[in-house]
């Protein structure tokens, strides 16, 4: 019990995401034990994806940031553009750095002592991120830079295509 006990205080999955990314030749910066920052470059800009390990509450939180920069004053349009949508997500939500005046996609996984098959988890949530910020980003662009109305924005995503042309 004692030596388990030591392995989960030593286990640290920054080291995971570390292996992840270093497995597709991505450059990162890992800042301490339990940090790490990686550029990716997205279809329409690049992503800087920055992890960090919460050893007390067993929390790995992954935050996704998307290099935009707010050209408007009228700040309910972001906080109403994050409510419609963070509606439409299953997994993570968006909220807005305003330090840095930069929309964000987070998402925290808590993980047992016996987390089996992390490595995959974390690459499909990693997935899911840079995705989701590559689906929303022309939406945030217009809405951050130009003052487009959210639901405007939005409305060409929330439409289905059916069939193929």
């Amino acid at each position: 019990m004692e030596l388990a006990k030591n392995l989960s205080l030593e286990y640290n999955p920054i080291d995971v995401v570390e292996n992840i990314f270093t497995a597709k030749s991505f450059e990162l910066d890992r800042r301490n034990l339990n940090e790490v920052v990686v550029e990716v470059q997205g279809k329409w800009n690049n992503m800087l994806l920055f992890f960090a390990w919460e050893a007390n509450m067993r929390c790995l939180h992954l935050s996704c940031l998307m290099d935009i920069e707010t050209q408007i004053e009228d700040r309910s349009k972001i906080f109403e553009l994050l409510a419609l949508a963070n509606e439409e997500l299953w997994v993570g939500h968006f909220s807005y750095w305003t330090e840095q005046n930069i929309p964000v996609f987070k998402h925290s996984v808590l993980l047992n002592d016996d987390e089996d098959a992390f490595e995959g988890k974390m690459a499909q949530i990693i997935d899911i991120a840079i995705k989701e910020c590559e689906r929303m980003y022309p939406v945030f662009k217009v809405v951050l830079t130009k003052g487009m109305d959210p639901r405007q924005a939005l409305y060409p995503m929330m439409m289905t295509t059916v069939g193929q042309a």
